[in-house]
């Protein structure tokens, strides 16, 4: 008997099973800054989040709101939301999933101590959580929020029982990390790696991969590097200078799309004096140049948006005129980039008392989005051709967070990842900052203008779509004419991985094991 058939056919049955057992290395470009859900509104953070926790409503790669722990969800009055949870759900300790989880969720996510980015954010317009019954609960809002389940996308989750009284450090170790995702937490080793493994008992199935490995490489050529000689499965933030050598490589393939990540620069545009602006002799200024709106609109004309994307990152970018990309629900169709223009910038310096310019310390990151060192140091130059000679500082993404939120900056460079909707933006950046709301959590230049406050506003409480989106783009026009942020550019998001591998490329810059899949 010719067994060689029956056997080739055996081996073809078990593959399944052998790409079930199957390991993966993802090469991400920042570590985390913790392993605490609710600690900082930061999209590693997030990243890791979405693997080891669940949310009640979740975003699909295109931005859209699907289900998670709930099931369903409806607004049953102006200022009430009902929400079907998922029944027969466990966490990783086998205990179950309970609608005082939910409670106890909104009250620990906008409270954790020393955050750089509060969770306040998304749940400021929760008043309260009432438990209907098993699988329903009614969530009270302060007044109408239509974003409700947007904001709720981004709250994992947490057991009480696990986490009362738990501190981020308890999550950091693992003590306390135990959610209801589809990874379990293994280990966390700074810089190096962390590390999950499957969980079997998942509500949706178990993942294609027994373990995932998340393991930070900030510096770009060495990302690359790691994927060409098989060293990791995926590497995530493309490097536009790579990208054609990725794309010819046989045993490798591109996902992308473009992000809702902005690159901006935020100004330091309340403080009368300010900390890192000098005069040419080195003195510090009697008042602070960025509270005049045209020094902010001389900032953003010395910037040549298209030489950027042209030439520093291969094309790899689309020029901001506005904070969310146009194809956003809520952005202004009539905001354009704004034309490059060093002698309008000069021009205008001078109107507001400055024709000798300044100087001024630029901080950017360098291990947070694609070629950030590189970007800061372009747009130094562009600035020095109208008088502001800035001094760029490069530094981890943690440390920028962390001393931005302290006030310590007049000027920097950073970018922000929201989502489908223009108010995930516009809120964190460029609201008033107010600790108690949690609005302008990520205003770290403390812009304040009345008018987009109340057009903003407006829109969050304002049910009807059309009507909402309206109120976001007149909130856009506004803060765009006082050039309270000045835009930069929107990045592509682009990951590549082995050829046997796909990925569902994301416009939230999530690099997910959940999407990563073996090739059919």
């Amino acid at each position: 008997m010719n067994l060689r058939p029956w056997l080739a056919g055996l081996a073809l049955s078990l593959l399944p099973a052998f790409a079930q057992a199957a390991d993966v290395t993802l090469a991400v470009r920042t570590d985390v800054s913790s392993v605490d859900p609710h600690y900082h509104v930061y999209v590693p953070n997030r990243s890791l989040s979405r693997h080891i926790f669940d949310s009640l409503c979740n975003t699909d790669p295109q931005g859209r709101i699907v289900p998670n722990l709930a099931t369903s969800w409806k607004p049953i009055g102006e200022t009430v939301w009902e929400f079907k949870l998922r029944e027969n759900v466990r966490y990783h300790d086998g205990t179950p999933f309970t609608p005082d989880d939910v409670v106890f969720t909104m009250e620990r996510a906008p409270n954790v101590p020393n955050s750089p980015s509060s969770y306040a954010l998304y749940t400021k317009a929760v008043a309260r959580v009432e438990v209907v019954d098993a699988t329903t609960i009614r969530i009270h809002t302060r007044e109408p929020a239509p974003n409700l389940p947007v904001d709720l996308s981004s709250v994992a989750i947490i057991s009480r029982r696990i986490g009362e009284g738990k501190a981020s450090s308890d999550y950091n170790s693992g003590k306390a990390a135990i959610g209801t995702g589809p990874y379990r937490f293994v280990e966390w080793l700074p810089g190096n790696k962390l590390v999950m493994a499957r969980n079997d008992a998942y509500w949706a199935g178990p993942q294609p991969w027994e373990k995932v490995t998340l393991r930070p490489i900030p510096n770009d050529g060495a990302r690359v590097a790691a994927i060409l000689a098989g060293d990791v499965d995926m590497i995530e933030a493309v490097p536009g200078v790579d990208r054609a050598k990725l794309t010819a490589t046989p045993s490798l393939a591109l996902h992308e799309t473009d992000s809702f990540r902005i690159i901006y620069l935020h100004m330091d545009s309340a403080r009368e004096v300010t900390p890192q602006i000098t005069d040419a002799n080195g003195a510090p200024l009697a008042k602070n140049p960025l509270k005049d709106a045209r020094v902010r609109r001389a900032l953003s004309m010395a910037i040549n948006r298209q030489a950027l994307v042209e030439r520093l990152l291969n094309g790899m970018a689309k020029p901001a005129g506005q904070f969310v990309p146009d194809f956003v629900l809520g952005a202004s169709p009539r905001l354009k980039p704004l034309p490059y223009d060093p002698d309008q910038a000069k021009r205008l310096m001078a109107e507001a008392g400055f024709p000798n310019g300044f100087n001024v310390v630029l901080p950017t990151s360098n291990d947070r989005f694609p070629s950030d060192a590189q970007v800061g140091q372009a747009v130094g130059q562009m600035l020095s051709r109208i008088g502001i000679k800035a001094e760029v500082q490069t530094m981890p993404a943690a440390i920028l967070f962390s001393r931005g939120s302290k006030l310590e900056f007049s000027l920097f460079l950073s970018g922000w990842v929201g989502n489908g909707e223009a108010s995930s933006s516009l809120t964190p950046l460029l609201a008033t900052y107010d600790p108690k709301t949690g609005q302008g959590g990520s205003n770290r230049g403390r812009y304040s203008n009345p008018a987009f406050d109340a057009a903003l506003n407006e829109g969050l409480r304002t049910m009807d779509d059309a009507k909402r989106y309206a109120l976001f783009a007149k909130a856009v026009e506004i803060a765009v004419e006082d050039m309270g942020v000045v835009p930069v550019y929107f990045t592509i998001n682009s990951w590549a991985t082995k050829r046997d591998m796909t990925y569902a490329a994301r416009g939230d810059e999530a690099s997910l094991a959940m999407d990563l899949k073996p090739a059919k």
